[in-house]
């Protein structure tokens, strides 16, 4: 890991954004409360805030920080959910890869919950991707 000790603890906010494309009918489940497993929304934020929490177990180089904050925000259009992560830190280390992870484990717990209504007749997913996962803002001092 990269030495930080003295570096000062500032505020720290990162945000984070990415999409799941999906079928047109499984979105509408989505939105009508029809999916199978449950709320997807409900449980992929849920999944997001902990993978915030866990982000240096599961990135070996980053570093335990405090997190003051998990914002995530789920947008359904005709076929893809967007899904956006702000996290904030007052310490001595950016806060990106949390939002980064918080983005990724929510928008794959939202394939896994609709998974059934996704696959084709083959058992493939030919349609369904998760694309443009990316830092969309960082900033520290004036968070």
């Amino acid at each position: 890991m990269v030495e930080i000790t003295e570096k000062p603890a500032v505020g720290r906010r990162a945000v984070a954004s990415g999409l799941i494309r999906l079928k047109k009918s499984t979105v509408k489940a989505i939105r009508n409360g029809e999916v199978e497993k449950g709320d997807v929304l409900t449980v992929a934020r849920i999944a997001a805030i902990q993978a915030v929490k866990e982000t240096p177990r599961q990135i070996p180089m980053c570093h335990p920080i405090s997190i003051t904050g998990v914002e995530v925000a789920f947008e359904l259009e005709p076929d893809r959910v967007r899904a956006t992560v702000v996290v904030t830190s007052v310490g001595r280390t950016g806060v990106e890869m949390e939002a980064l992870a918080g983005v990724s484990a929510g928008l794959l717990n939202v394939w896994d919950m609709v998974k059934s209504r996704e696959k084709d007749e083959t058992g493939n997913y030919p349609s369904t991707r998760i694309e443009e996962i990316r830092v969309v803002e960082k900033r520290k001092d004036g968070v």
